[in-house]
């Protein structure tokens, strides 16, 4: 039986970059929807790259634009919003881009002093970066926050998007940017990991947990003074850090993985005087090694042997887990770094005689790190004993060379059910990544079976899955995956999709008619997270 449900969308539109209320429409949406489906879908993405006659040079650099998908007794609610971050405050304000990002820079009014403004980035090692948090949605306690990876977060309302407090990470830990991607332990801490740039000589990655809550007592935020920093691992270069994007946690461990993609921080320092954007100065060194660290949660030290792959490049943790004296852990991984020049707008343009293919195919690998074996074993043995081809060679100075074990190829923006997250677990949900940047399906992978589904339809292009489990799950898969679909065809609508997780079978859609954008992270809120209007 087809049931049909009431979609209401509420959204913001503007008129030479100045923000203006749009009366709210409603459609119809066709489907069944599983009835204990109540809550908030909430996801983040850029959303305007042109303010007044400036552009900005990257899709990644666009204003924050928040929407949302609201379920409640059968009905289907959209609201979409820019973050009123001070980088988009000033930026309408000036009716030009005067906040630089990462791939654009900004640069004063002719009229002013060039040279005062110039002399004023030299004086500090890195300039204050943007509030724009336009990459993920972060629960704190009750609490939720836009991100980004830099060292501010700003808080939101998730029922109305409106924007609150900015949150700036330097006051409380000695961090110049974190990961858009932190993790919740099962006590509600949230865990993240930031570069902390010079301090006291010193480069350095610093591991920090935010507890759920504090006293009544205490004042707003004040989760955030509470903040505990668990571990720093030095870098291995003073002057170019790691660049990364996320990390990974098991029972015991925290996989943080140093790569030699990294930060020129002299050249990001005097990036403005060259009259280049930040990314340029974002070096990949494909002679290096990777390196893997893993740090004891118990007892906030890193495991002391030295673990080492050959030179890559990720963004995405997929999950990690221990199993038999070993840790697992599964990455989306690439050759090169051109995922992140793909996204320039130049070359997303569709007259662009620049190419916008990947030249470096994602690829889902699983490395098989022993941290129990034998310290006699020979030099050049494979010390990983369960069953797989990953490898963990036995070098001359006892650090352990490490191979991995190809899951799969071809997808990107990886979820899990995050009940399973640093536990043994079965299935990932993705976007289909082949040699362009833009996802066009999504696909459900079995990683014992090796089997993958896909929903893929023509002119469509599909955000990152989120899984939701069902209140009475038994198995892994037992839920509904929610997706956020544009289109390429001018004519058609974007829309909600809903799935089956276990069949990957359509339930339901809710088109809606806005402009929606191509939106980058975000999380499902159940009913029972969300806080009513009188707390």
């Amino acid at each position: 039986m087809q049931k049909y449900y009431i979609f209401t969308a509420e959204k913001e539109g503007l008129v030479a970059a100045r923000p203006h209320a749009v009366s709210p429409s409603s459609v119809l949406a066709k489907g069944q929807l599983p009835p204990w489906l109540q809550g908030i879908l909430l996801r983040n993405g850029p959303g305007m790259h042109t303010i007044g006659d400036t552009k900005y040079n990257h899709c990644f650099d666009g204003l924050a634009l928040l929407h949302s998908f609201t379920f409640k007794n059968g009905e289907v609610y959209y609201r979409s919003k820019y973050l009123r971050s001070d980088t988009f405050n000033s930026n309408v304000e000036a009716n030009r881009i005067v906040v630089s990002e990462f791939g654009t820079m900004a640069y004063p009014d002719p009229c002013r002093n060039i040279f005062a403004k110039a002399f004023s980035y030299l004086s500090h090692a890195i300039p204050e970066f943007t509030d724009n948090c336009l990459i993920n949605i972060m629960k704190t306690g009750d609490d939720f926050y836009a991100t980004s990876e830099t060292n501010f977060i700003r808080k939101i309302n998730p029922q109305t998007l409106e924007t609150l407090e900015k949150v700036d990470y330097s006051k409380y830990v000695a961090v110049n940017m974190a990961t858009s991607h932190p993790h919740y332990d099962s006590d509600g801490n949230t865990l993240n990991i930031g570069t902390s740039i010079a301090d006291k000589g010193k480069t350095k990655y610093v591991l920090f947990k935010i507890p759920p809550s504090v006293p009544e007592k205490e004042k707003k935020n004040s989760c955030f003074k509470h903040l505990e920093v668990l571990c720093s691992i030095p870098s291995r270069s003073l002057l170019h850090p790691s660049y990364y994007h996320s990390f990974g946690i098991t029972e015991n461990y925290v996989v943080f993985i140093e790569q030699p993609l990294k930060l020129d921080l002299i050249k990001m320092a005097t990036a403005y005087i060259r009259g280049v954007n930040w990314a340029s100065c974002l070096v990949y060194h494909k002679e290096d090694k990777t390196w893997f660290h893993f740090v004891d949660r118990k007892t906030k030290k890193e495991v002391s042997t030295k673990f080492y792959t050959d030179a890559m490049v990720l963004f995405h943790h997929v999950n990690a887990y221990e199993e038999d004296g070993h840790i697992i852990f599964d990455i989306i991984a690439y050759t090169d770094n051109s995922l992140y020049d793909t996204f320039y707008l130049k070359n997303l343009s569709k007259d662009s005689e620049e190419s916008s293919k990947l030249t470096s195919m994602p690829t889902c690998k699983r490395f098989v790190v022993p941290l129990q074996y034998d310290k006699d074993a020979e030099v050049g043995s494979n010390l990983v004993t369960l069953p797989s081809t990953a490898t963990a060679v036995k070098e001359k100075d006892g650090s352990l060379y490490c191979q991995p074990e190809i899951l799969c190829e071809g997808m990107e923006q990886p979820r899990i059910n995050y009940d399973y997250n640093g536990k043994k677990y079965k299935y990932i949900f993705a976007t289909e990544a082949q040699w362009t940047p833009v996802p066009t399906k999504i696909v459900k992978f079995n990683i014992q079976t090796k089997e993958m589904l896909y929903w893929g339809e023509d002119h469509c292009w599909p955000s990152e899955p989120i899984f939701v489990p069902s209140p009475d799950a038994r198995e892994e898969d037992d839920g509904i995956v929610l997706t956020c679909v544009v289109m390429s065809d001018a004519k058609g609508a974007p829309f909600l999709l809903v799935l089956d997780a276990k069949t990957f079978k359509e339930l339901g859609r809710a088109t809606v008619d806005v402009d929606m954008h191509l939106d980058l992270h975000g999380m499902f809120i159940p009913e029972k997270d969300l806080k009513t209007e009188t707390e």
